[in-house]
């Protein structure tokens, strides 16, 4: 069987080496790039990222990469995004400012320190309580525990597109599946067993 060709969009934010080397670990070849070419050609893309809301999207437009993004989720074919690479996808974002999104989920992009009172960033492990009947779960037992940092939060309008809801201090969206595109909050990368399984599940779909 073919192996699939897995994209790592490469847009000046962190982390995109580790969820490469991630890929790798499970047997997985992927390539980071910004090349729209290599993006459309490719069977997976994957957006990771850590950092501010307002820069990651000024870098994906600075990088022309807007367009080829939403173009691949229109195909049909596997996204995934990671940290900042969810809360891309949505509308807004409230973060040092008020930030347009690329749209691809409906829904804004809030503050912990709006709704809570406990500590920001969210850091360290957290349990998700599985929402919906995904083949991502696929071996993931719920209430698994995962690795997040993060100050804001995703808020979709559907609830439906919720994969997995996370309790810190409120129930966030800490997976979101709508369609052909997941995304998650915390970093499978850093999650161990659960992590790992979590995305070669998203690889393998």
């Amino acid at each position: 069987m073919k192996q699939k060709t897995i994209a790592i969009l490469d847009y000046g934010m962190g982390n995109i080496h580790s969820a490469q080397n991630a890929v790798s670990f499970l047997g997985h070849h992927s390539e980071i790039t910004d090349d729209s070419e290599k993006i459309a050609g490719s069977d997976i893309l994957i957006l990771p990222g850590v950092g501010a809301f307002g820069q990651g999207m000024e870098e994906l437009k600075k990088r022309n990469l807007v367009e080829p993004i939403l173009n691949f989720i229109d195909t049909g074919k596997p996204f995934i995004g990671i940290c900042l690479g969810m809360q891309l996808l949505f509308e807004t974002s409230k973060e040092h400012g008020e930030f347009e999104g690329l749209g691809v989920i409906k829904g804004h992009v809030k503050a912990f320190e709006d709704v809570i009172d406990l500590k920001v960033p969210h850091m360290g492990w957290n349990s998700i309580k599985i929402k919906k009947q995904s083949l991502i779960f696929d071996g993931i037992l719920d209430e698994s525990y995962f690795y997040f940092v993060h100050s804001f939060y995703a808020e979709p309008e559907d609830k439906n597109v919720i994969g997995a809801e996370t309790e810190y201090g409120i129930d966030f969206c800490s997976i979101a599946i709508k369609d052909n595109v997941t995304a998650m909050q915390f970093h499978p990368e850093k999650s161990q067993k659960a992590g790992l399984k979590l995305l070669d599940n998203c690889l393998r779909a």
